[in-house]
């Protein structure tokens, strides 16, 4: 069977038109994969892992927080959606879900508040066969819940809102149930702060360690912000009542911006915590996307190195990230198969990458954190 027909079957996507306005890229995203499978074989043993007990996972996973509500925060999203409707982003989803699995992507990383992604990934994941099925691992979070009403201009309110209360955590575990119920490997905290106080909440971890127990999830956090180290190692000394760790797994942001947690996550690691790293490419900020006059000489620099090793920047930077000593499973999150294909490079390039290009990079790029954040926080929905 010619290898795109493979595809398509495996993946249900056989007869099945893209939208209207992507038709004249159809056929390029498909060499794309083609290609792409046909180089599986030639992922690096650097881009490979245990990953929440599972061996020899890929270290490139998806989220799905640009693929389940039409708003988000990374540069030119919103050029990204041919559509807005329920149904046309529910279509995208599945699409970029289905390439996903197609180019040996395995973890699917979801959250409450992304819209409804845990509702468009549970779908997917229900119309896999049981071979398809077995091989991916899927993680949400809970503690903040979507406000926008599928609207991208929410005339300056908040998109999402965070509640960290037992009571929050109950409700939202019963609705991921419901869309991810036995598929559901991972549970985290989304962005635990010290500032939150979830973490000292009795009542929240006694609750999570009952959800952990019963229903046989993984336990984890994201975290965010300047203190991203310090929130980590709090969290690393948070016990069930037996006396063991009660998280097993910390998602945080790291790229080559902004790396301050590189000390605390390699700690995490050799603790036994598996890690996932979020915003690889800082929201578009490491793509060709970022077109700020500020940024034009890091840019020429990553176009430089990038052409050293003929891929493309945003390849690179993701490279770059899963090739650190805490081998983190690094999320792409990508909004179509294009970019989904051109992350997934990043697997191979990673058995390519000389140390001290990566020390370079990061030497020259990482911003202080302070900075790095309070640019984040500028970034406009789309």
């Amino acid at each position: 069977m010619h290898p795109i027909a493979k595809l398509q079957s495996q993946h249900n996507i056989s007869g099945r038109k893209l939208p209207a306005t992507r038709q004249g890229t159809s056929r390029l995203v498909y060499r794309a994969l083609e290609t792409r499978m046909q180089q599986q074989m030639a992922t690096s043993p650097k881009a490979t892992g245990t990953f929440l007990g599972v061996p020899d996972m890929p270290l490139l996973g998806l989220g799905l927080a640009a693929l389940g509500r039409p708003g988000y925060i990374n540069l030119g999203h919103g050029n990204d959606l041919t559509g807005k409707s329920v149904d046309e982003i529910r279509t995208n989803s599945a699409e970029v879900l289905s390439a996903a699995l197609g180019l040996g992507i395995r973890y699917f990383d979801a959250a409450r508040s992304y819209g409804r992604a845990e509702e468009f990934l549970g779908a997917w994941l229900g119309s896999l066969a049981p071979e398809q099925l077995s091989r991916t691992v899927v993680g949400s979070k809970w503690g903040y819940y979507y406000t926008a009403d599928w609207q991208v201009d929410t005339g300056g309110k908040p998109h999402e809102v965070k509640e960290h209360t037992a009571a929050n955590l109950r409700k939202q575990a019963a609705e991921t149930s419901s869309h991810l119920g036995a598929h559901l490997a991972l549970y985290q905290i989304h962005s635990a702060t010290l500032e939150s106080g979830v973490l000292d909440a009795a009542d929240v971890v006694s609750e999570l360690e009952t959800l952990k127990r019963q229903r046989g999830w993984k336990m984890g956090l994201s975290l965010s912000g300047v203190q991203q180290p310090v929130t980590l190692r709090k969290a690393m000394g948070v016990r069930m009542s037996d006396g063991a760790p009660l998280f097993d797994c910390v998602q945080a942001t790291f790229n080559l911006l902004e790396p301050s947690a590189g000390g605390a996550l390699a700690e995490a690691a050799a603790a036994g915590m598996s890690v996932i790293v979020k915003e690889g490419l800082a929201n578009g900020r490491l793509t060709q996307r970022n077109t700020d006059p500020a940024f034009a000489s890091k840019l020429a620099l990553l176009r430089r190195m990038a052409d050293k090793y003929s891929t493309s920047v945003d390849a690179l930077s993701l490279a770059a990230v899963i090739v650190q000593p805490f081998r983190p499973m690094v999320l792409s999150g990508a909004t179509t198969v294009e970019q989904l294909v051109s992350n997934a490079a990043a697997l191979e390039l990673a058995g390519r990458l000389e140390e001290s290009d990566v020390s370079e990079l990061v030497s020259e790029l990482a911003q202080p954190p302070e900075q790095y954040w309070a640019e984040r926080s500028a970034l406009a929905w789309n």
